[in-house]
């Protein structure tokens, strides 16, 4: 069966608005390799290299959807736009998002300036889904002044977040490395910074010089 039609300046022009149909069905263009992909981006690229890419990365469980949602919090308390592009391992039988990340930031579900968007790997190495960087596009012209990216757990040679992002945060569990000092992975060398998800009572946590958060 042919794929539908799309009418690519009218839906362009409804999520230049913010409308969130407009941006989920160009996500999913892009995730569903549509003919009108290319005439999609081609839209889109006059409007984009506004946004604040932040990517979030770590090992499974560390804090990450915590993590993204206090970020979320932050940056909506001083009026930012937020997009969110949550990253999960995809199910063996549907090829779609297997965990939901999503439903721990169920705090912002209803704030019309923050915009979350679950996507799976679909089997692509690094971190993320081979569509990320497209779909970051489509945040960045739908208005997202900031656009987080939580990337699937990693592990210790998953750094494409590093190329994407502008800044890369390296989530890490407590204690880690303290006892037999391994070698650092290069998730950690490729991070802007990285923090601890659970600071001791004494730690001091610093702002980010870049995007002050």
């Amino acid at each position: 069966m042919p794929p539908r039609p799309v009418d690519v300046p009218a839906l362009v022009a409804a999520a230049r608005e913010g409308a969130p149909r407009a941006v989920a069905r160009l996500i999913s263009l892009v995730e569903d390799h549509h003919p009108a992909l290319r005439e999609v981006m081609a839209a889109l690229a006059p409007h984009t290299g506004k946004a604040h890419i932040i990517g979030l990365t770590g090992s499974p469980g560390v804090g990450k959807s915590t993590s993204t949602s206090a970020l979320v919090a932050a940056f909506r308390a001083r009026g930012k736009r937020v997009g969110i592009l949550a990253v999960d391992p995809s199910s063996p039988f549907s090829g779609g998002a297997l965990l939901g990340d999503r439903v721990r930031m169920q705090e912002h579900a209803l704030d019309p300036e923050v915009y979350i968007r679950s996507m799976a790997s679909r089997g692509h190495l690094g971190g993320l889904s081979w569509t990320t960087p497209q779909a970051i596009r489509v945040l960045d012209a739908a208005g997202c002044e900031v656009v987080l990216v939580e990337t699937v757990g990693v592990g210790q040679s998953e750094v494409e977040i590093a190329g994407l992002a502008d800044t890369t945060i390296v989530l890490l569990a407590p204690g880690w490395a303290t006892a037999s000092r391994p070698p650092r992975p290069a998730s950690w060398r490729s991070a802007t910074f990285s923090s601890s998800t659970r600071p001791t009572a004494t730690a001091r946590m610093r702002p980010c010089a870049t995007c002050g958060t």
